[in-house]
């Protein structure tokens, strides 16, 4: 099977919400590309003193997508045990440099498949009319579809931030060849 480049209706998913897992499907698989076959050390590079690795902006955007489950899904907000859990992901700069490194590329790829799969399942039980519910988000008028799509545009920021660090990185092992 080819992979088509379309923004459909999917089974299991109503109109618009099925539009909306369209769309994190190709972000996720665009992410998933900029990543393959990263080792451990290319995975905690840091591009500057006080950068993100690519492991850390990984685990970053299972971070902040755990996080609106909790608070959308969930209809809470996260507990101590979430906060301890996943807080150096979801604020990243020192706390995130000093503690998220070491893993394979399969930890991250593991903790993005079980996140994303609870939001897909979780998508499968909400309808269009919950999509487009007036809510409050940080002070602004909001609603759910703007919010799962913050999910994905934060990590369309952080995927330029991915594939910038390759660039460093590459270079930086072309210059210790020399």
């Amino acid at each position: 099977m080819s992979l088509e480049y379309k923004i459909k209706t999917q089974v299991d998913y109503s109109p618009q919400i099925s539009y909306l897992v369209s769309q994190m499907d190709y972000v996720r698989k665009t992410t998933l590309d900029s990543v393959k076959g990263l080792t451990p050390a290319e995975l905690d590079f840091l591009p500057c003193e006080d950068g993100n690795s690519i492991g850390a902006l990984l685990l970053h955007m299972a971070a902040v997508e755990r996080g609106f489950q909790i608070e959308l899904f969930d209809r809470r907000r996260p507990n101590q045990h979430e906060i301890d859990e996943w807080g150096a992901a979801y604020g990243l700069g020192g706390n995130g440099r000093s503690t998220i490194k070491g893993s394979p590329l399969e930890f991250y790829l593991t903790k993005l498949h079980e996140v994303r799969s609870r939001t897909f399942q979780e998508l499968s039980k909400r309808d269009d009319e919950w999509l487009f519910e007036d809510i409050l988000w940080e002070g602004h008028a909001s609603n759910h579809y703007f919010i799962w799509f913050h999910v994905f545009e934060d990590e369309i920021n952080h995927r330029g931030q991915i594939w910038m660090t390759r660039r460093l990185l590459t270079a930086s092992n072309s210059q210790s060849h020399m």
